[in-house]
């Protein structure tokens, strides 16, 4: 059985930190179709989780029902899935629910406070500690099935009505021992994380102000938790415009939030099309400077995800639009900027300048942007002959290209041999005048 790193996206084959790569099996025909994992119980060893919960995982993110049957070891997704596909929905799940927040290593525990609705994590390997980060549906799903030697009484939901009477005959202190212990056991376990050394044993005596500003705050967290995962449910304009909200709250943007709004972004499925949102709040005039500022923010978005991408050069003919003075002459500058820093990769840029589209800002608009960004879009198809040319040793004319948006922004240079005497000539053995520049400007015409 092959196995994989847990963590993905890390390539290092001495990564201690393995786990079987995920097998599907399709079976049934028409309706009945399902597909099976045929080892989640040895990936979900692996994870140190139970098999139910990356399943369950599936199926919210494909919003397909799924069977789990822990005793004869199956668990299905309903309708055909490919296992590249499951096993890319998996690391989704790994990485919300198994990897440490603060150093990504899988050694983590989950913890569940389930009468405060809440989801704790603990890392064994850095002692990192506190409550899940991630809003998901699978939340709920965890806060009613919580993981095996959780200390929390799962089944007094469902209590059934003659053991309801025995528990009302119990002594009441008895009981009041008995959640207190628990509470105890789940502090201990979190070396304290949640509630520091001041954890009450008696929190529903307590009635200091201290002990009720406590309890509030937990109960509006556990109430948020709630809140928050019926925020999937709404229709993607409503979640787009929770997620601008989100954003907009927390401006000026510094790299300290940038994960915490991919979290966001990510947690209302709107991740491809968060961009547009970003742009509008981020860019204004100095749109070069801001992209740049904030380069790792875009790319988190926008790395290896093409249709990421099409919104977000869609975003940016939007700006330009809003800022059409100062930045329609720079649309190139800000095209060759979202390249440099691999935010939009060349085959997206490609792709974009073949078709003027009417969608973002209009069809007479986009072609002045289409104008504005020929030049780079040039420079961009011709840099791969350039190299192939030079690499042969023929002659070649290389191209530069600096932050200027005028034609003097694309310049031939002639390369240069040294003479005896230490003075350079050109290619046709000519010394260039001494009040010249090296490179002699060109029209973006001729380019």
């Amino acid at each position: 059985m092959t196995n994989i790193n847990v963590n993905r996206s890390l390539n290092d084959q001495f990564y201690r930190y393995k786990m079987p790569k995920l097998i599907a099996k399709v079976e049934g025909k028409g309706n009945g179709i399902k597909t099976v994992i045929v080892n989640m119980t040895d990936i979900a060893k692996a994870l140190s989780r139970p098999p139910a919960y990356p399943t369950k995982y599936f199926g919210c993110e494909l919003g397909s029902q799924t069977h789990c049957d822990a005793k004869s070891d199956r668990f299905i997704v309903n309708g055909q899935h490919d296992a590249n596909k499951l096993q890319e929905i998996l690391d989704g799940f790994i990485k919300r629910y198994v990897l440490c927040a603060s150093c990504d290593n899988p050694e983590t525990v989950l913890t569940v406070l389930q009468k405060r609705g809440i989801i704790t994590t603990a890392c064994k390997a850095c002692g990192h500690s506190g409550q899940l980060e991630t809003n998901h549906k699978l939340n709920t799903f965890i806060l009613k099935n919580p993981p095996e030697g959780t200390n929390v009484k799962a089944k007094d939901a469902k209590t059934p009505k003659k053991d309801k009477k025995k528990k009302d005959d119990a002594s009441p202190n008895n009981s009041a021992e008995e959640n207190d212990a628990g509470d105890i056991k789940h502090a201990d376990a979190l070396n304290d994380a949640d509630f520091g050394d001041d954890f009450d044993e008696d929190w529903i005596e307590d009635t200091s102000t201290e002990a009720m500003k406590r309890r509030m705050q937990e109960l509006s967290v556990g109430a948020k938790s709630l809140m928050l995962d019926a925020d999937t449910d709404k229709s993607e304009e409503e979640r787009s415009t929770i997620f601008f909200k989100f954003v907009k709250d927390r401006m000026p943007i510094t790299s300290e939030q940038y994960k915490a709004i991919l979290a966001e972004a990510s947690r209302l499925e709107i991740k491809d099309k968060a961009s547009m949102i970003l742009c509008e709040l981020i860019l204004n005039n100095d749109a070069v400077k801001l992209i740049k500022a904030h380069a790792q923010l875009f790319v988190q978005f926008s790395r290896d995800n093409r249709r990421a991408q099409k919104y977000l050069l869609g975003a940016i003919e939007q700006s330009i639009k809003l800022h059409k003075d100062t930045l329609l002459p720079k649309t190139a500058i800000i095209l060759k900027t979202l390249y440099d820093f691999d935010i939009v990769d060349e085959e997206s840029l490609i792709e974009w300048s073949k078709k003027v589209s009417k969608r973002f800002v209009g069809k007479d608009f986009a072609q002045l942007i289409h104008n504005e960004a020929q030049p780079f879009i040039d420079w961009l198809q011709n840099a791969e002959e350039e190299s192939e040319d030079e690499d042969s040793g023929e002659d070649a004319v290389e191209i530069e290209y600096d932050d200027r948006h005028t034609a003097e922004g694309l310049r031939e240079v002639k390369e240069t041999t040294p003479k005896p005497n230490g003075n350079t000539v050109n290619n046709n053995g000519k010394a260039p005048p001494a009040d010249e520049d090296d490179g002699d400007d060109l029209d973006i015409d001729d380019i």
